[in-house]
């Protein structure tokens, strides 16, 4: 007999801090400080419930008594019994506790008509500024800018649907070297023929024909035969290449009318380009704020630095101190060129000045660490002591090798190539699928390839998000566009499986939800998946812990998983009573809404059918 709801409105943050709320006061009685006691509260192993607290043991040292004992007394002061089946104890003094299911049907029906599906949004909202992807505009996007710009990308979204003010800043690379490099490259090497066709692909043949040729000279010669013969015929012809290359960024600094003329020239094309990758990627930027940006306010940063007797002179460089670093920071070089920390703490005075952030979080690869250590040290040092400064450092995509991933020639790889490779891999992918349907394949070659760009690229953001940002991972396309594992087409392929659903059964979500029918759970797997469906919120609190998108990547893997053992055990459209039907409809309709709404969260779109 199914048993119907009444439903009532309860405001949850989310499952665990619920329960360990309910474990506070019962903790509390027992010992003062519990804040480490409740961290021990986790989601537990399938076979032993919804939920374990692992703290008895803990406490048991700091009260003197058998931890078995100690976990008896939790549970006889815990109140849960509203939501949770008695709590048992297991093992050393393991509290398991299991969801009843009235309970979580209650809580699964109002998800399934709130549009943000019960996730609260932060109570005290803050100000984030979130730098991330940082290209040099100078040159093409490569492997390496993945993973800044879709893990800044990923933390963005996350923090903006928890009801945060975040501002994202790209801080280009317009400016420095880099540029001084293609002027050059332009005014001696440049094929006319080229750059009236392809400027971008004809600067960019510049900059890594003169950077290589500084590279030769300094006696790193490229691995590619062809290369080093036409770097060796530039050498003999340019010598002296990177003071050259020096000379022309300095006139740049300085004004020099024709360098300023050909930057305003190379810039619209550079950035068009840039722009065609972030359109692909589906990122966008509050603002695009490159070094060039604060190139004039330079000299004063400096100025107000000495005068507050932060920076000091030594050997003509105006450097900053630290007691914890061996080396001082240079922001002023003797011959009064200013360096990339002088811009860093210029946008930092601009930021804080502009947005008044509660925090700046970079984006930036791990070798980046000490600049950023020094960086935030003199941020502080110069008054900055209510912002949270963050490193939010990633790992290194590696070829099967183990290296650094590289082209044949030894250059990284480019990121447009990635994501056309990425579509041509995800093209196979929604082939093999469609080919192997019972009835035959249903997809039109135009909804193939559209399918395919949304699949595709959505593998290969999740392939870098699904990493623990701080490791390096080895890229893999068979990985990364595989049907089963922890990869984007599979979570993808469940929300199409609803989809499908949906159409044979020719159910309207919308219509389903506003009937207002109860939920009933009489499976273990309707239970699972109702479980799963209520951790959604847990999941984006524990991204923001560290700033680590793979914990939302896990989420929807697991909540794939969950779902398709559900699929199996429990008819949906052959449901044996209209009630049970409805009410497993709805679980489904909740499933591909939390699953596109997480995976949006991460950048990546859904394909209604696969």
């Amino acid at each position: 007999m199914l048993r119907a709801v009444t439903f009532k409105r309860i405001v949850l943050m989310n499952l665990l801090a619920e329960i360990r709320e309910r474990f506070r006061p019962a903790l509390t009685s027992l010992t003062d400080d519990v804040d480490d006691l409740l961290e021990m509260i986790r989601p537990a192993q399938p076979q032993h419930g919804d939920y374990q607290a692992n703290c008895a043991m803990s406490l048991a040292k700091r009260v003197g008594r058998p931890p078995r004992k100690v976990a008896q007394e939790v549970v006889d002061l815990l109140k849960v019994d509203d939501m949770c089946l008695p709590p048992e104890i297991a093992g050393p003094g393991f509290i398991n506790l299991r969801i009843k299911d009235s309970w979580l049907a209650e809580q699964a029906a109002i998800a399934v008509r709130d549009e943000r599906l019960n996730v609260a949004r932060a109570s005290q909202p803050r100000t984030y500024v979130i730098d991330f992807s940082a290209p040099n505009v100078a040159k093409p996007m490569h492997v390496g800018h993945i993973r800044s710009t879709v893990i800044g990308d990923a933390i963005y979204r996350t923090l903006a649907f928890l009801g945060h003010r975040v501002i994202s800043d790209n801080h280009l690379g317009d400016w420095g070297k880099q540029f001084g490099m293609v002027i050059y490259g332009y005014k001696h090497l440049r094929d006319q023929d080229r750059y009236q066709t392809d400027p971008v692909g004809e600067l960019a043949r510049l900059y890594q024909l003169v950077n290589k040729t500084c590279d030769f000279q300094a006696g790193k010669s490229p691995k590619d035969a062809a290369q080093l013969a036409e770097v060796e015929a530039v050498s003999q012809k340019h010598p002296d290449l990177e003071q050259r290359v020096l000379e022309e960024t300095t006139r740049l600094h300085q004004g020099d009318e024709e360098n300023l003329a050909l930057w305003r020239e190379f810039m619209p094309a550079c950035l068009e380009a840039l722009h065609r990758i972030y359109d692909r990627l589906k990122v966008r930027f509050d603002h695009e704020l490159g070094e060039s940006f604060y190139h004039d306010r330079l000299q004063q940063v400096v100025k107000e630095l000495q005068k507050k007797e932060i920076a000091t002179e030594s050997e003509g460089a105006i450097c900053i101190f630290f007691a914890d670093f061996d080396a001082p920071m240079i922001i002023r070089k003797s011959d009064g060129a200013f360096l990339y920390a002088t811009t860093d703490l210029a946008t930092i005075q601009y930021r804080l000045q502009q947005w008044r952030p509660d925090a700046i979080l970079y984006v930036v690869d791990h070798r980046q660490r000490d600049h950023f250590e020094m960086l935030f040290a003199a941020a502080r040092k110069w008054g900055y002591q209510a912002v949270e400064f963050k490193h939010v450092s990633f790992g290194t995509v590696l070829g099967p090798d183990g290296r650094p991933l590289k082209t044949r020639e030894g250059d990284a790889v480019g990121l447009e190539s990635l994501l056309d490779e990425a579509v041509a891999r995800g093209y196979a992918t929604v082939c093999e699928v469609d080919d192997k349907k019972p009835g035959g394949a249903e997809l039109s070659e135009a909804d193939r390839r559209s399918i395919a760009e949304v699949v595709g690229i959505g593998a290969l953001k999740y392939a870098d998000l699904v990493q623990n940002r701080t490791t390096d991972y080895k890229f893999s396309f068979e990985k990364m566009t595989a049907l089963d594992g922890n990869t984007a087409p599979y979570v993808q392929y469940a929300y199409a499986r609803v989809q499908s659903i949906f159409r044979r059964g020719e159910v309207q979500p919308e219509t389903l939800r506003a009937a207002n029918a109860a939920l009933v759970l009489q499976h273990q797997a309707e239970h699972d998946l109702a479980v799963a469906l209520l951790r959604f919120s847990e999941a984006l609190e524990e991204v923001l812990v560290d700033y680590r998108p793979n914990q939302l990547t896990s989420y929807l893997y697991d909540l794939a998983r969950t779902y398709s053992a559900f699929f199996e055990n429990c008819p949906v459209l052959k449901a044996e009573s209209d009630a049970l039907r409805t009410s497993r409809l709805l679980l489904c309709d909740l499933t591909a809404r939390t699953i596109k709404q997480g995976l949006e969260l991460l950048g990546i779109g859904v394909v209604e059918k696969m």
